[in-house]
């Protein structure tokens, strides 16, 4: 009689071990459990732990609750100002609520790989080229709210959205450091006529100073001669004041100059003075003005229609 209860006990304790075994499950610190049992959902979530299920009865589904890094595949689009782009993105998610992950959606992160593909092609063809490559971070927030909408049916929230590259065609890229090096151009120019605008302020500036004492100037021109002398130079080159021309032309227009007129004009080649020389052997040049007027004489005098005429009368 003995013998059989010890034997029972043994079957018995061997059963609930093997029970035991069967049923026990260990649900990590990230991970939560839903149990379905007979296919529905049974109680609350498990939290992390040791937990129990009945064998063959409950099935036992753990959920990772951590942030799921996913690269979106590169995505070919065609922007709003008509440029073919290459788009790829990473999204970064988690699972908040477990049950619904599991209920609610077959394969939740299929779904919202799928859905940021989609998502991200929207926003290719709504943006400019020039949103995708300076203003990445309205498109980031933008891209989250389209995806975040569905996901949240599921379970899911979208913690972050990314894209991490713009590929552009190789015309496009020449194209676009034209521009940019035509615009470097316009502002080197712009700050070069800055440059020259406040350069000769200064200058007129010192020009005024100089006006008052004109001797800075001479000293001045003593200092480019020194400056120009330094550099081994075998030319020297002196400018030659404005100054002194203006001078000269001043005097020249005084009454008292000598007139045209008054310049001695060269004889002609086929007379002789009296002294028995030619007229070749000195002569003196005289002004275009006077050369002309003495040629109206002479044709006056002896007029070339009719040469046997004679010299015309004088009109007194």
């Amino acid at each position: 009689m003995l013998d059989e209860l010890l034997a029972t006990a043994a079957v018995v304790g061997t059963a609930g071990v093997v029970y035991i075994v069967a049923a026990a499950r260990v649900v990590k610190q990230y991970e939560r459990g839903v149990v379905l049992r007979l296919g529905r959902l049974r109680g609350g979530i498990r939290p992390p732990g040791f937990t129990m299920i009945i064998p063959g009865v409950d099935r036992l589904r753990k959920v990772n609750m951590q942030i799921v890094t996913m690269p979106v595949p590169a995505q070919d689009g065609i922007t709003r100002d008509n440029v073919t782009v290459r788009v790829d993105a990473v999204i970064y998610f988690k699972v908040v609520d477990a049950a619904d992950a599991v209920i609610q959606v077959e394969d939740y992160r299929f779904a919202v790989s799928q859905m940021a593909q989609t998502s991200l092609r929207s926003i290719i063809g709504k943006s400019d080229l020039d949103d995708l490559l300076s203003n990445r971070e309205k498109l980031n927030q933008g891209l989250e709210l389209m995806i975040d909408s569905p996901a949240m049916g599921w379970g899911v929230q979208i913690d972050r959205v990314e894209i991490k590259d713009v590929s552009l065609p190789e015309t496009m890229k020449r194209s676009m450091a034209r521009q940019a090096e035509a615009d470097r151009e316009r502002r080197a120019r712009i700050i070069n006529a800055d440059a020259e605008l406040q350069a000769s302020k200064k200058l007129a500036e010192a020009a005024g100073v100089m006006s008052e004492q004109p001797a800075a100037l001479q000293l001045r021109l003593l200092q480019t001669v020194v400056a120009v002398a330094a550099e081994k130079n075998s030319t020297l080159v002196l400018p030659f004041p404005v100054e002194l021309l203006r001078f000269l032309e001043r005097a020249q227009a005084q009454p008292g100059a000598p007139t045209v007129e008054q310049i001695p004009t060269r004889p002609r080649p086929d007379e002789h003075r009296g002294d028995g020389h030619r007229d070749d052997e000195f002569v003196l040049d005289e002004p275009k003005g006077a050369k002309f007027r003495r040629d109206e004489a002479e044709d006056d005098e002896f007029p070339l229609d009719n040469p046997d005429a004679g010299p015309r009368p004088s009109p007194d």
